[in-house]
């Protein structure tokens, strides 16, 4: 990765009052910045490009695993629960990341006006890989770092520098597997449609026939592309939603963990405990009070 884009962020991330993560004047660019390696943390994954500019991170789905470095970015096409991990970082060199939405609405209008457009395979392949960040990409990067120094030229500017890091995107090695989650009549797309009605009613029992009818698959094919697509069975995707929905209300609210544990969708609250130790490392009560000093500490 450039030297002149290392320096760009780090002189932005100097200029910046309280911790990171850093919200930018251009919409759902994101700036990270870690002296310190850090424990693994459990988050909702959101379709976006995690590009490291220094150091090194790792993420994990389901039972997919990839670690990437500097001039590498890990694309996630659908939304799913992940554990990632800053796993090389100092106060000389801290790890540098830039984080923004993969726009699946640009990538199908840049294919439109291809001439050669990437060629989709016919098999359905994972919707979260690593992809090499350099050259014509890493100059695309620079200059949205330089476009925060001036916001009226964002308007303008930054739709245009989208556009060009789309076109090198499906231009490169990972192009056929980016256009096969942006293009709505392919395989992925149809699968990601299930995804979607599984996220927006994930405290409901969920019925896996509905699901594959909703992707127009049978139910083995479907529980076999699901899993190709997001690394997790439909279940296993549910309960982790459910698991960080409950988390996550337990640290924004004062409420009691039946409660919530009944409004994520489960019926017992004890199952609900030993899920939630599970995957967390800590019954709720006390994962939450670690959480929330946690944040508080942070809050200054």
């Amino acid at each position: 990765m450039s030297k002149e884009l290392v320096d760009a962020i780090l002189r932005y991330t100097e200029r910046q009052p309280g911790p990171p993560p850093y919200a930018t004047p251009i919409e759902g660019l994101w700036v990270l910045r870690s002296d310190h390696p850090k424990p693994p943390t459990r988050r909702l994954a959101q379709p976006a490009m995690c590009v490291v500019v220094q150091g090194t991170k790792w993420a994990t789905v389901g039972d997919h695993r990839v670690e990437y470095g500097a001039g590498q970015a890990l694309v996630v096409g659908v939304e799913t629960p992940s554990l990632g991990r800053v796993v090389e970082a100092t106060p000389d060199k801290p790890c540098l990341v830039l984080v923004f939405p993969l726009d699946l609405a640009i990538m199908r209008s840049v294919i439109e006006g291809m001439d050669a457009p990437p060629q989709v395979a016919g098999y359905l392949g994972r919707s979260i890989f690593v992809t090499d960040f350099d050259g014509p990409l890493a100059e695309c990067a620079l200059r949205l770092v330089r476009l925060l120094d001036t916001p009226n030229a964002i308007p303008t500017l930054h739709p245009m520098i989208m556009r060009e890091m789309a076109f090198w995107l499906l231009s490169g090695p990972h192009g056929g597997d980016i256009a096969r989650l942006a293009l709505t009549d392919s395989p992925s797309q149809r699968v990601m449609h299930a995804v979607r009605h599984l996220r927006s009613h994930f405290a409901s029992a969920v019925r896996i026939e509905e699901l594959a009818r909703l992707a127009q698959l049978s139910v083995t094919a479907f529980h076999r592309q699901f899993k190709a697509l997001t690394a997790l069975t439909p279940l296993q995707y549910q309960k982790q939603l459910r698991l960080l929905e409950a988390r996550r209300l337990l640290a924004s609210r004062a409420v009691n963990v039946e409660a919530v544990a009944m409004e994520v969708g489960y019926q017992s609250p004890s199952q609900f405990s030993r899920e939630y130790a599970r995957m967390f490392g800590a019954p709720p009560k006390r994962d939450t009070t670690h959480l929330k000093s946690m944040l508080t500490a942070a809050a200054p």
